[in-house]
């Protein structure tokens, strides 16, 4: 005969994970939100996105504010110079990050403690106080109004973070996995390449997305070191306030788009973004 006492304590876990259940959906509802609206208007009638009764799904569809979009200004002149700044800005964040990331976490040299603390310390600094100085050293070295100065100045907030993030993953790797390489034969680098390397692989993925969201979605440097000739594709959203007032339905039809990129990016490495994947490699 089973206990009243039995009973409610089983009833307790189940109620304890409903209330987890109710809570995850309700951030996913307040975190989902602004991405369904933005869909809502980028597909409603232009008319319908300023109406000041919104209905919570749109009474017809279509395409129209698409059309909108890319007729307002060039569109795919801002996407690509967009995607070529985040791709390069991924590409040698990762890369400087990964040696520095390495450094720190295996070698003990002096002043290592003061990196440490001055990438936080970089990283706490707000975007806006570096703007003047920033502008002065690009017009000083020729690089105002070029991608490459862009690509520099993007480096300065996203190398900071990927080193850290890096190094993260790298201490979690343990040390005997490459003294066991090098017991067997491999130097240090050779070690590195292929005992580390491919256990750090998921959190360089999962780095270099992140990295390409942050130079991706950057406006104010965009805005502040780019002449309209060479906007990129958020400073592009702009030319849909003028002072007739905003375009709400097209401007959610160009955010939309730009957000396809992104989308397809975590497509096609939600696999590899998986962290611990060295649990259990080592026992004892």
């Amino acid at each position: 005969m089973v206990k009243r006492t039995d009973v409610r304590t089983a009833r307790r876990p189940a109620r304890g994970r409903l209330g987890w259940n109710l809570l995850g959906l309700l951030v996913f509802a307040t975190a989902g939100f602004p991405v369904y609206w933005m869909l809502n208007t980028a597909f409603k009638p232009a008319r319908d996105a300023i109406d000041p009764d919104p209905h919570f799904f749109p009474r017809t569809l279509t395409v129209e504010n698409f059309s909108r979009a890319l007729d307002v200004a060039d569109f795919w002149g801002p996407v690509g110079r967009s995607l070529a700044v985040s791709l390069a800005v991924v590409a040698v964040g990762i890369a400087v990050g990964m040696l520095a990331a390495l450094a720190i976490s295996r070698f003990a040299f002096r002043g290592r403690k003061v990196v440490i603390v001055g990438i936080l310390a970089v990283q706490m600094v707000p975007l806006v106080a570096m703007i003047i100085p920033v502008f002065l050293l690009l017009n000083d070295l020729g690089q105002y109004d070029r991608l490459t100065g862009l690509i520099i100045t993007y480096l300065t907030f996203v190398l900071p973070f990927t080193v850290w993030t890096l190094r993260g993953f790298i201490v979690n790797i343990p040390r005997e996995l490459e003294e066991a390489a090098m017991v067997d034969g491999c130097t240090r680098a050779g070690a590195f390449l292929r005992v580390v390397f491919p256990l750090l692989a998921p959190g360089m993925v999962a780095t270099s997305v992140y990295a390409f969201i942050q130079a991706w979605n950057e406006y104010l440097y965009a805005l502040m070191l780019m002449s309209q000739q060479n906007q990129t594709a958020t400073v592009w959203l702009g030319n849909f306030t003028t002072k007739h007032g905003t375009e709400y339905a097209p401007m959610m039809a160009g955010a939309t788009m730009m957000a396809v990129p992104i989308v397809i990016l975590f497509l096609l490495v939600q696999r590899k973004m998986a962290a611990g994947l060295t649990a259990g490699a080592v026992k004892g």
